[in-house]
């Protein structure tokens, strides 16, 4: 059974930073690409970071740029999100998504409000 749980959620003030992480398990993590996605109240979910199955390739949504960093930890099946400079904008449930041609998983979410 294919799990990823996502961690390091919480309330920060702006300007603030934080840590996500998502723990996969029951899966070759190692052969599939990661992202993170966002969920805004009232608003569609938006993918914020990707990263490429060895790593050596990243995209990121143009409201991150600059201030989020993704990265993978192969050895412990486990990506991670660096979120610096936080805005209130960026409050959302943040979503670990692991994605392999046809295989296609999520994590339950992790809260990050951020606080004017």
């Amino acid at each position: 059974q294919v799990q990823l749980v996502e961690s390091g959620g919480g309330l920060v003030q702006s300007g603030g930073s934080l840590r996500l992480s998502c723990v996969a398990s029951g899966l070759t993590f190692s052969t599939y690409a990661m992202r993170w996605y966002r969920q805004a109240p009232g608003k569609e979910r938006e993918l914020v970071a990707a990263i490429s199955s060895a790593g050596s390739n990243t995209n990121y949504a143009d409201s991150v740029k600059g201030r989020f960093t993704i990265s993978r930890d192969n050895a412990k099946n486990t990506v991670y999100l660096q979120m610096n400079s936080l805005k209130p904008e960026d409050t959302a449930v943040y979503y670990c998504n692991a994605l392999r041609i046809t295989q296609d998983y999520w994590g339950q979410g992790t809260q990050v409000t951020v606080s004017s």
